[in-house]
């Protein structure tokens, strides 16, 4: 049972990151941008799902935004994430917000934000079917640890936030919260474990970008992707 879940986790995971490039190159634009409504060449785009392909005659940036490494490593994360967990409840949970997470983590990396667009119903979202999760037979955590810890965490990093708002975006600070929710749902070591990685991913990454003389102390460094690399980590370990 537990191989056929990790195939269908894994294949959930490619169909989903497959759809993720349109919507990622949409999003990737500046924060007094909605969105992005053409391609780089000017033609309109339509939709918000599928591959990042211009099907206007001629255009000369036909292909543009993600490529098939989306789906290859949401389907890689997913699996992770279905082998670790097994069959419970809260595994639909996390396969729904892996491929969330990896669109957050693209736009971050190409404009240095997280649009509320994702990160609000993400964590309302993940509020909501943790506690279904949490009224099934079999589950493994706690709803009510997890809206403590998520607003812990939330609570943390704004407070971050204020004491150095050149240090870190708002959008890490409306992310935080879910980010806590999904650790917390395993317990409190699940939490430190998380969060203390995501911190520890960005400080290595910069101090090897200063090191190879790419950046400084003050170039800007998109910490999402840190913060959702070590919440994934970490929910794979508790889980």
């Amino acid at each position: 049972m537990h191989v056929y879940l990790i195939a269908v986790a894994a294949v959930w995971g490619m169909a989903g990151g497959s759809l993720l490039p349109r919507a990622a190159y949409r999003l990737a634009v500046p924060a007094e941008e909605p969105w992005a409504g053409t391609c780089p060449s000017g033609h309109p785009v339509r939709g918000w799902l599928g591959p990042a392909r211009c099907g206007a005659p001629g255009c000369p940036t036909p292909r543009y935004g993600l490529g098939p490494g989306a789906a290859i490593g949401c389907g890689l994360a997913s699996a992770g994430v279905a082998w670790a967990v097994g069959a419970h409840p809260e595994v639909a949970v996390w396969l729904v917000l892996i491929p969330v997470g990896l669109l957050l983590a693209r736009v971050d990396l190409t404009v240095f934000r997280l649009p509320d667009v994702l990160t609000l119903p993400a964590l309302g979202g993940t509020a909501a079917l943790l506690g279904v999760a949490a009224l099934l037979p079999s589950h493994q955590g706690s709803w009510l640890r997890a809206l403590c810890a998520g607003a812990v965490v939330g609570a943390v990093y704004f407070l971050l936030f204020f004491i150095n708002p050149a240090g870190m975006g708002f959008g890490d600070v409306k992310l935080a919260p879910t980010l806590g929710l999904a650790l917390g749902w395993y317990g409190w070591p699940a939490v430190f474990t998380g969060t203390f990685a995501g911190f520890a991913l960005g400080a290595v990454t910069g101090l090897v970008l200063i090191a190879a003389r790419r950046a400084n102390r003050k170039t800007p460094i998109p910490f999402g992707p840190f913060m959702l690399l070590g919440a994934l980590g970490a929910l794979l370990l508790a889980g």
